[in-house]
């Protein structure tokens, strides 16, 4: 048990910007070689991946982490340890053991990167640094990320795009900067294109709130995947049930890809709308969306697609992509929490109503009527989180220094690594 609890929650590796385990095995296998696993984590080659999936049962390693970790405190209570004790700060000197694990011919230098996450220097008991696991739910911060934060409510902190005064305009800047970055981020044609929301949940229900009852009617088809996180499926779900419209459901193959044969037989001439994962969180896997979108657009229906896992993880290209609208959250790329995006093609977001009414999103008010403002005003409804949306300004420079398809060739190769050693455990 005590090697089970520090395999998942407190084990050292070499580490990546988002540090994620997810592969395919067994439950009987991982509970019954504990130690082959806590070694197999300490050396480094415990990583997140994304492409095909290999047959098998899909069981992602960071979800037996989270089961191991529900007994956290009962175990580390055995181990002499607190789990509310706030581990001591590891030596600067440990973060260079993580460049020892790198194989030759790796793309992708880890010397220093983990000190850039001050959480991650902690120890949770002598000689035993926290590695994190969980960034499938939430990434660490890094250093850059945080200072910013301080730094814009120590010298910025003013509403945005409503004063004339020095902190008002600074403000404003770094909010519109930010706005910016993300767009460069995923090669965006148009900074207007990007629309700051809460987080992606709210980006996927402005589109089924604003677009959808303008577009969707009774009889109409919403197609989806049975892989879809709940984001990208409630609000279609309620969508749905508000205009009359069928939803439909593609399944998997037996390696757990994307049916090709199903979708093409469910999409038809009432297919309105195709929303999808770009990568599974359960699976790992990548969907082929430059494929669905050119079969989507071939019968007139609209393409969402759900990047939070995509975003942080590989290179992503909207236009290459070809989609109607993207999604993400900042806090699952490095950024703070309380902010994601939309991405939408604009002819789309000017062609929808808005999702809420309130300031900053109007043009011109009476007693009696309004006019709405241009996108991406239109949907920005309210102070907006200008401080979180500065940081997130800078998790995409922080990630676009450390190159993205970097990031993804040593997720790669770490992922190569973890198969054929778990593939090798007795079971």
């Amino acid at each position: 048990v005590p090697q089970m609890a520090a395999a998942a929650t407190v084990v050292d590796a070499a580490w990546i910007p988002v540090p994620v385990v997810s592969c395919k095995l067994s439950a009987n296998s991982l509970f019954s070689a504990s130690g082959s696993f806590a070694q197999l984590v300490q050396s480094g080659e415990a990583c997140r991946t994304y492409g095909p999936c290999r047959p098998s049962v899909f069981f992602p390693v960071v979800a037996a982490a989270a089961v191991l970790a529900s007994h956290r405190s009962k175990w580390l209570q055995r181990l002499g340890t607190s789990p509310r004790r706030r581990g001591r700060c590891v030596a600067a000197t440990r973060c260079q053991v993580a460049s020892h694990d790198v194989e030759p011919g790796a793309t992708l230098r880890v010397d220093g990167i983990r000190c850039e996450f001050p959480a991650l220097q902690q120890e949770v008991r002598p000689g035993v640094p926290l590695v994190y696991l969980d960034n499938a739910a939430t990434s660490q911060k890094p250093a850059s990320v945080l200072a910013e934060l301080q730094r814009f409510y120590s010298e910025d902190n003013s509403n945005v795009h409503r004063g004339m005064h020095t902190l008002s305009m600074r403000s404003t800047e770094a909010f519109e900067g930010a706005r910016a970055k993300v767009a460069k981020f995923i090669n965006a044609r148009d900074v207007v294109e990007v629309i700051f929301t809460r987080n992606a949940t709210e980006a996927i229900n402005v589109v089924a709130k604003s677009w959808g009852p303008a577009n969707i009617s009774s009889g109409d088809e919403i197609l989806l995947t049975i892989m879809e996180h709940h984001s990208n499926l409630v609000p279609w779900q309620q969508l749905a049930q508000a205009t009359g419209a069928q939803l439909r459901f593609v399944g998997l193959t037996e390696d757990g890809l994307l049916d090709r044969d199903e979708f093409t037989r469910l999409l038809g001439p009432r297919t309105r709308l195709v929303a999808m994962c770009h990568v599974s969180n359960v699976l790992g896997c990548v969907n082929p969306i430059e494929w669905v979108v050119e079969r989507a657009h071939g019968v007139g229906a609209k393409v969402l697609v759900d990047a939070c896992q995509s975003v942080p993880h590989m290179p992503v290209d909207v236009q290459q992509l070809g989609a109607d609208w993207l999604v993400a959250s900042s806090h699952k790329m490095c950024g703070p929490s309380g902010i994601g995006f939309l991405w939408g093609r604009a002819e789309l977001l000017r062609a929808s109503p808005p999702f809420l009414g309130g300031g900053e999103m109007i043009d011109e008010v009476s007693l009696e009527s309004s006019t709405y403002a241009d996108i991406p005003f239109k949907f920005e409804a309210g102070t907006p989180a200008f401080a979180e949306a500065a940081a997130l300004g800078a998790a995409c420079d922080f990630l676009t220094n450390i190159g993205m398809e970097q990031v993804h060739s040593r997720e790669r190769l770490l992922a190569d690594r973890l198969w054929k050693r778990v593939a090798e455990l007795p079971g």
